[in-house]
């Protein structure tokens, strides 16, 4: 019995999806989470073969619980189920150590392979994703993605100097370095592709 646990924000989706699974013979919903902080409590007090995680959601989205459950067992196999066919998230999901990326308007049988797929340490990847995903490199290092997400919310070169510990120099310099990558006009325009990309 392979046992799973599934974290989407959306309450409806949650329980569509623990129904769809608890029907499959070899699988058992030992858990559900509203996002990652709760999962991440969730698993500290029961561990489970497969992680089946949203992108998007609030507290800790699932990119970030991908890589902090991963830390925490490095036997646990965690399994994308996302709406977004964006090569940044895939290419940030994969770095994260997930074992598959699935688009939520698959077929309902993909799912239950692919959570059996992942348990035996096999990837499961849209291979058009993922020829995307090579073709388009996430360009950003970390400290500029961090930087944009601060300027996406419309902080101010001090504030987020002031939030990240650095000096509004070097804050500059990561803003300027990111639109210049982006070939963006401003630090607005450098945030919106960069969330389009998936890079965010």
């Amino acid at each position: 019995m392979i046992s799973v646990m599934i974290v989407e924000d959306q309450e409806m989706v949650r329980g569509a999806l623990a129904a769809l699974l608890s029907t499959e013979r070899d699988l058992e919903i030992a858990g559900t989470a509203p996002n990652g902080r709760v999962a991440l409590e969730l698993l500290s007090e029961t561990p489970v073969d497969v992680l089946v995680t949203d992108i998007e959601m609030p507290e800790m989205n699932g990119l970030e619980l991908c890589a902090a459950a991963r830390r925490k067992s490095a036997g646990l196999h965690v399994v994308i189920l996302t709406t977004f066919a964006r090569a940044g998230y895939f290419q940030r999901a994969m770095g994260a150590g997930a074992s598959a990326y699935l688009l939520k308007d698959s077929p309902a049988t993909a799912l239950a392979s692919a959570i059996r797929a992942a348990k035996t340490g096999q990837k499961v990847i849209d291979p058009e994703l993922a020829a995307e995903a090579w073709s388009d490199p996430d360009p950003l290092t970390h400290r500029e993605r961090q930087v944009l997400r601060h300027a996406e919310c419309g902080a101010t070169t001090p504030e987020v100097a002031a939030s990240m510990k650095l000096s509004e120099g070097t804050i500059r310099n990561y803003l300027s370095s990111a639109i210049g990558k982006l070939q963006a006009r401003n630090r607005t325009e450098a945030a919106a592709l960069a969330r389009a990309k998936g890079w965010l």
